[in-house]
């Protein structure tokens, strides 16, 4: 049995991945709640963080679920934590995909590997095809625009989604996330319908952390939004529940594909 810390953020993932596994040791950054019982952590105390783990026999390390950006406190820090605050400030100051980069290489530096969700529930990733409906012409088209918006925006560690109309991008997915992205979009349509959410990892993205996810509540939001189905890059976008996902979109008649 390989021993398993869950580094868990926000939503339903953490408890998906414990639960496949062994007795898993799951810990929580200060402020966020998981669906699971999890024991928080601050992360100016990341060095005893990861000496715990070591401490519990932990030999690999998984991040699940949703998080923000932190700030930190300047006088929270243990000692050794401290000494890797110009680190930690220098790959914040690249992005979101930089800080996570960083935050990987640490763990690994502390012998820890870190593993993706598909090493642990690869069924969450599904392959490419249409799950369900029927993509038109023109939904194949706003989903080809939408993934060219996404290869530069992504490029710039802007965000992982956005929103195509009729080949015109009505949203792009920012700080606040996808729900506050497909919101905009339904208080700002004015009754008119058609067009595709698109999800996506940033070009060059390390796919171990920080995957974009997919869930009922995505559909019911996309529903409200007025659009015809959501589409994602095959293999690089988590679906939290297949069944419940479908049979969401079957109910408010979206299509669901998972692009190649």
């Amino acid at each position: 049995m390989t021993r398993t810390a869950v580094i868990a953020g926000q939503g339903a993932l953490p408890g998906l991945v414990a639960e496949a596994l062994d007795a898993p040791s799951v810990h929580a950054l200060d402020g966020f709640a998981p669906d699971i019982p999890a024991r928080s952590f601050r992360l100016e105390r990341l060095v005893p963080l990861i000496e715990s783990l070591l401490d519990e026999g932990v030999e690999r390390v998984v991040f699940a679920g949703a998080v923000r950006r932190l700030r930190l406190d300047p006088e929270a820090f243990d000692p050794r934590t401290a000494t890797l605050v110009p680190r930690m400030a220098a790959a914040m100051a690249q992005g979101d995909d930089g800080a996570l980069r960083e935050l990987i290489a640490i763990f690994e530096e502390w012998g820890l590997p870190v593993v993706g969700v598909d090493a642990i529930r690869p069924d969450l990733i599904p392959g490419e095809g249409v799950l369900t409906g029927a993509p038109s012409a023109a939904d194949t088209a706003d989903a080809a625009r939408a993934a060219e918006i996404l290869a530069v925006t992504g490029g710039l560690d802007i965000g992982q989604g956005c929103v195509v109309a009729g080949g015109l991008c009505l949203a792009i997915e920012t700080l606040p996330g996808t729900a506050a992205m497909l919101d905009f979009v339904a208080r700002t349509r004015e009754g008119r319908r058609g067009g595709v959410l698109m999800k996506a990892p940033k070009p060059g993205q390390d796919r171990r952390i920080d995957l974009p996810a997919i869930g009922p509540d995505t559909v019911a939001q996309a529903a409200l939004a007025g659009l015809s189905g959501i589409v994602w890059q095959a293999g690089g976008v988590l679906l939290l529940d297949t069944a419940a996902t479908t049979a969401a979109a079957e109910d408010t008649g979206l299509f669901l594909w998972a692009r190649g």
